[in-house]
């Protein structure tokens, strides 16, 4: 497997998109109150900033900041997987979590989900996306992406109708009209993750 390099700047917020490794199901919903907790103690670890925030059934998308002269973001990520899982595993959820049962090569004769390398629990797709922001335009293009990609989907007609959203705490703290629909969003940017 070739090693990724990930850029990693101090002092730019990072828009993430991270996903369950069995796309189609609706676990991150079904369990959001896990999600909440492993995000919360995560960030009580390692603070960051959440500038956006949208979690779908199968995947989510963040703008975050980190503190000044940290960028180390990928451990964040990392314990928020690894805290979620937990938390499943605490409620009685136990592996494979939506994988498929079959495993070949040298992970062939292994129970599904777990990987001998890195004892892993695999419901999560391993890798995440990220892009380091650019600038004001590109920062709102993405944190207006993070909103409308529940309409985007077609989960819902506007973006405030989805609940697991930040863009319900930035309209409560007067950021954004109430007003902001996802018909704003469509043809605002183009295709991203």
């Amino acid at each position: 497997m070739a090693n990724y390099l990930r850029p990693m700047r101090c002092g730019v917020p990072v828009f993430f998109t991270v996903a369950l490794a069995r796309r189609g199901g609706a676990l991150l919903v079904d369990e959001i109150d896990a999600l909440r907790e492993a995000v919360q103690v995560t960030r009580i670890r390692r603070p960051f900033a959440i500038d956006a925030w949208v979690v779908l059934p199968d995947h989510m998308h963040a703008v975050w900041t980190l503190p000044e002269g940290d960028r180390d973001y990928a451990t964040r990520i990392a314990s928020i997987k690894a805290q979620f899982v937990m938390r499943l595993r605490r409620a009685g959820f136990s592996p494979p979590l939506e994988l498929p049962a079959v495993r070949t090569g040298r992970f062939a004769g292994l129970k599904p989900g777990l990987r001998k390398d890195k004892r892993e629990v695999g419901i999560w797709q391993r890798r995440f996306w990220e892009h380091h922001i650019r600038d004001k335009a590109d920062y709102d293009t993405h944190v207006r992406y993070c909103w409308g990609n529940p309409v985007k989907h077609g989960f819902v007609e506007r973006a405030v109708e989805w609940p697991y959203s930040s863009i319900h705490r930035d309209i409560r703290a007067g950021l954004v009209e109430a007003e902001w629909s996802g018909e704003m969003v469509e043809g605002a940017f183009g295709e991203m993750a």
